[in-house]
């Protein structure tokens, strides 16, 4: 199960499956630390024991229903303060995936991809290796619920859900690899700009007036992501509120 994919320039050339795995994220940094790992080195498994969420939460999944994976890149030409770039890319590579099958589909930020109806669909995990420069590894983990139909926290949902398809996982593996790639490649070529046109274009709450939580609740709408990838709000009140991971929350 998940062989080499042949579609690919580089990612997907190395993938090592583990029917079981704490945590893939875990694991390629380990085999990072060790240089058993090099760019494209994909680790998957059928099930995550204590998969990692954004902000410290877990990542639940049933074995064997969705699929959880983690990548290694090596993005160099990249700036520490550029590395939110590396979220827009898969962001839009995930929902090219998905949008295919239904196009109210949209990217949370920061790196969630949601249905405004359904719930969230998939979670995105990076932790990047950086130094003075640049950025030396970048861990991508993935989380995408495919087949599984229940769910034991409100506000989930999955590709089956959705469509009444039960997917082929391997199939559904390869082509996204092929379109994080593709996007990566236009990262790498410096094509910054249309990342985040493309990722502004297809955000969840874009222009759109909704409750916030920065310790007190208030209302106002999304109408930009700074460079360093910071949630621009406008309030009612014309007042623009810059806000980094954990600094608020949607209601």
């Amino acid at each position: 199960m998940y062989k080499i994919l042949a579609n690919t320039i580089f990612l997907g050339k190395d993938v090592q499956f583990m029917t079981e795995c704490h945590s893939t994220n875990e694991l390629a940094m380990e085999k990072i630390k060790r240089k058993e790992a090099s760019e494209g080195s994909v680790f998957i498994t059928d099930a995550q024991t204590k998969g990692k969420g954004q902000r410290g939460s877990q990542w639940w999944s049933y074995p064997g229903e969705n699929l959880t994976f983690s990548i290694v890149l090596r993005p160099v030409f990249l700036r520490p303060s550029q590395q939110f770039l590396l979220s827009k890319m898969v962001c839009l590579a995930i929902w090219e995936l998905l949008s295919v099958y239904d196009r109210q589909i949209k990217i949370k930020w920061p790196n969630d991809i949601v249905h405004p109806e359904a719930g969230k669909l998939c979670g995105v995990l990076i932790e990047n290796i950086i130094n003075q420069k640049s950025v030396e590894y970048s861990v991508i983990g993935i989380g995408l619920n495919v087949n599984q139909t229940d769910f034991p926290f409100p506000k989930a949902s999955s590709l089956k859900n959705l469509t009444n398809i039960h997917f082929d996982l391997e199939e559904i593996f390869g082509d996204l690899i092929s379109k994080i790639e593709k996007w990566y490649l236009m990262l790498r070529k410096g094509e910054n700009q249309k990342l985040d046109e493309h990722y502004l274009s297809h955000l969840f709450g874009l222009g759109k007036f909704a409750l916030y939580d920065d310790g007190e609740v208030f209302e106002g709408k999304i109408v930009n992501i700074s460079p360093e990838g910071k949630l621009i709000i406008e309030t009612q009140e014309g007042v623009l509120k810059n806000f980094g991971l954990k600094e608020v929350s949607f209601l």
